[in-house]
């Protein structure tokens, strides 16, 4: 989580350094505060947000709920886009947790800042307030989307409201990733909620010059076939050769999603474990691209869901990671 904290005043710079001490951030402040080590405020703070809103994950506003709120708003794009904001006075006393409490891990942000800073945590979202877990806290433990934000908050709402809802991860299905799901229910009307996995990685390989366009309907038609969503893609990979091809990284910017470039050394310890050609071998010096590419950019925990799909000119490879939280999920509904 990249963090940037935002003070106006002596204390509130003295708060800050007692933050950068216990996590990585950067500090913005105004010019008669400015020190080696801090970023300055230009203009106006609302001027300085907008220029870099987009550059962290979390912001940590040393300074009145008023300023913070003003100086966010007209920037919100919805929850499962904003970024984690808190306000900490510059006594230090509290620590509220102001925005995207549970996908931006503002929640989380918040409890360990005020333990750093002996304050006082102000949480307010129901859930968490009620020691119950909620859809969107689910979904960012595990790097997940949700799919539909509406049904994830009228399936916390039941959470809240005492009702029991089931965690389903199917034990007697080998697949992690069900097509079908059979609920045994006499209600009439059930809410459901789907997560989806941020756990697929695409390698992609193309000859020189392919467009955008073109590397976009391949790995559009790629998911179409194997019943995947795109917004389960974690990244991109690529050979460190196709670095500058511009149709790649353009079509990675399309998704919003980071291009890793992996090294051509690095993908001759294990180009063989996958199919491979004498064409690509000819052309760059090792058998597979793709395939490689995507095994060596994942954590390595999963599998290949597909080794090889060519387009014309265009090859991709698209592996599943396991989901880190995986494991405890299933021994969390096994034991109820």
């Amino acid at each position: 989580m990249k963090i940037a904290v935002i003070c106006v005043t002596e204390k509130g710079l003295s708060k800050s350094y007692e933050i950068k001490k216990e996590i990585e951030c950067d500090i913005y402040t105004i010019s008669k505060l400015k020190e080696n080590g801090t970023k300055l405020i230009e203009n106006s703070l609302s001027d300085t947000y907008r220029e870099i809103c987009l550059k962290y994950n979390a912001f940590i506003f040393i300074t009145s709920t008023g300023i913070a709120v003003r100086v966010i708003s007209p920037y919100l794009k919805g929850k499962d886009k904003d970024p984690a904001v808190l306000v900490v006075d510059q006594e230090g006393n509290f620590v509220i947790s102001l925005l995207s409490g549970h996908l931006g891990g503002a929640n989380e942000l918040t409890s360990k800042i005020a333990k750093i800073l002996k304050s006082i945590p102000v949480i307010t979202t129901a859930s968490d307030i009620s020691g119950k877990i909620a859809v969107d806290t689910i979904a960012m433990r595990i790097n997940s989307k949700i799919e539909d934000l509406e049904s994830a908050k009228k399936v916390t709402s039941l959470i809240v409201a005492g009702e029991k809802v089931q965690l389903k991860v199917p034990h007697n299905i080998t697949s992690y990733n069900p097509s079908g799901v059979i609920i045994v229910s006499n209600r009439e009307k059930i809410e459901i909620s789907k997560i989806i996995p941020k756990n697929l990685i695409v390698g992609i390989g193309c000859k020189k010059g392919k467009t955008k366009n073109e590397i976009i309907d391949a790995i559009k038609d790629s998911f179409k076939k194997n019943n995947l969503s795109l917004q389960g893609i974690r990244f991109f990979a690529t050979i460190d050769i196709k670095k500058n091809e511009k149709g790649i990284i353009e079509a990675a910017k399309s998704f919003e999603k980071e291009l890793k470039i992996i090294n051509k050394e690095d993908i001759k310890l294990v180009h063989r474990k996958f199919k491979g050609s004498e064409f690509v071998f000819k052309s760059v010096g090792v058998y597979s691209v793709s395939a490689p590419s995507a095994y060596l950019a994942s954590n390595k925990k999963g599998k290949l869901l597909v080794e090889k799909l060519k387009y014309d000119g265009i090859t991709l490879s698209i592996f599943e990671e396991e989901t880190s939280d995986r494991k405890d999920l299933c021994d969390r509904d096994r034991s109820r």
